[in-house]
């Protein structure tokens, strides 16, 4: 108690250095709580993205060597008829899974009986896909009453002067290697929200795709799980007993499939211990600083102090928690700057558009309680670390010298 009582007296005795010293803490706190909040959103948009945007759902099943070789030789690994059956006899069993939905991937062309381009889509079945791709009020499902009808996205749909209710026709080679071709209508055209991917996707029911490629079978699997379900826990279960009913698979995650989200993150992360980095320094070089001078003004004291029977490590302690003081005052007022800026910012409602995609998002940034905490615990003990150095040197002065110190 006593060497917080002078720990705060010599703070506000010296308020000038100490006040400056303050706001380098609060801005660099309230840099790194920011960007972590912006980039907390982020993650979480990618995360919806590629659950429901690309429709990756949790975890994937395929045959073992489809996640390697499947696009080159994708006969060797379609699930049968029979198969499928057996697979969602196991899946069933399980009560987390709230979406099974089979897949079946094509490519070819697509044309409207004078422009023709190429495609690539998904066949799936049109209950399952509805249910687990997220939308919003407004954007379209695939219709289960229409086998021969899909949905185009917005820039393809613009390239082929398509309409809802217009008729195309996809043109490909089946798992066999014929050429086949069946007449397409357009249900709807929607943003795929990427400009990779808005100039070139379908949506098509599987029944289709399997007509067309002329199998009656699926590539894949996909599961979408309840809310709070741990998708590797469910792999780790489903693994043994897809073994059990003699399935050898490959079974991946949404993470290990969306190579975008991987890259972002760890540039992200890159770019977050960066910034870090810096707020790290920029606060242990200002307490250093800030301390430093305040231990030479007060060498006499420190001497008189010593006189007095108080050991080195109490002369140390006083410093520490003034650096430990110093570190959370100015972390208290970074939360402050951190709130308000994050959520004025959010409420601004203002929008961005992200490198690839093909249309604007929100720019939000949230507060993040637990980061928060634990940013200030970090830089209060930089703080009381970066403290204690030039505190450790007064306290080795000898007595008659500090006390004779000028």
């Amino acid at each position: 108690m006593i060497a917080l009582t002078l720990a705060l007296r010599n703070l506000w005795k010296n308020r000038r250095r100490s006040l400056a010293t303050l706001l380098a803490i609060a801005i660099g706190f309230a840099a790194i709580n920011l960007f972590a909040g912006y980039i907390h959103n982020v993650y979480n948009g990618l995360r919806v993205s590629a659950m429901h945007g690309e429709g990756l759902g949790h975890l994937t099943i395929a045959k073992r060597g489809f996640f390697e070789e499947g696009s080159l030789k994708p006969e060797r690994f379609v699930f049968s008829r029979d198969e499928l059956a057996r697979l969602g006899n196991v899946l069933q069993q399980q009560t987390d899974i709230a979406v099974i939905s089979p897949r079946l991937s094509v490519s070819g062309l697509v044309s409207n009986g004078k422009l023709s381009t190429i495609f690539i889509a998904e066949g799936e079945d049109p209950d399952a896909a509805n249910r687990m791709w997220r939308r919003g009020i407004g954007l379209p499902k695939l219709d289960a009453a229409k086998p021969n009808a899909g949905l185009v996205s917005k820039k393809l749909a613009a390239m082929l002067g398509a309409e809802p209710g217009s008729d195309l026709v996809t043109f490909t080679s089946t798992l066999a290697g014929q050429t086949n071709a069946l007449d397409l209508e357009m249900l709807k055209a929607w943003d795929t929200g990427t400009a990779a991917t808005n100039d070139k996707s379908l949506r098509l029911p599987l029944s289709y795709v399997q007509r067309l490629l002329d199998t009656d079978g699926a590539t894949r699997i996909v599961l979408l799980f309840k809310d709070g379900t741990d998708a590797d826990a469910v792999r780790a279960t489903l693994a043994p007993q897809l073994k059990a009913a003699g399935f050898d698979v490959d079974i991946k995650t949404w993470v290990e499939l969306s190579n975008f989200y991987r890259q972002v993150k760890n540039l992200f992360d890159l770019i977050f211990l960066f910034l870090f980095s810096i707020v790290f320094i920029v606060v242990l070089m200002s307490i250093v600083n800030t301390l430093s001078m305040s231990v030479m003004e007060r060498v006499r004291e420190i001497g008189t102090l010593r006189a007095l029977g108080m050991r080195r490590r109490g002369i140390v302690s006083i410093f520490a928690v003034e650096g430990a003081t110093l570190g959370a005052l100015g972390c208290l007022i970074g939360i402050v700057i951190s709130v308000a800026l994050g959520m004025g910012i959010t409420a601004g409602q203002f929008t961005y558009t992200p490198p690839s995609s093909s249309s604007p998002v929100p720019l939000s940034i949230a507060i993040l309680p637990v980061t928060l905490a634990a940013t200030l615990a970090l830089l209060s003990l930089v703080s009381m670390i970066a403290a204690c150095w030039p505190a450790r040197r007064a306290a080795h002065i000898e007595i008659v010298d500090a006390l004779g110190h000028v």
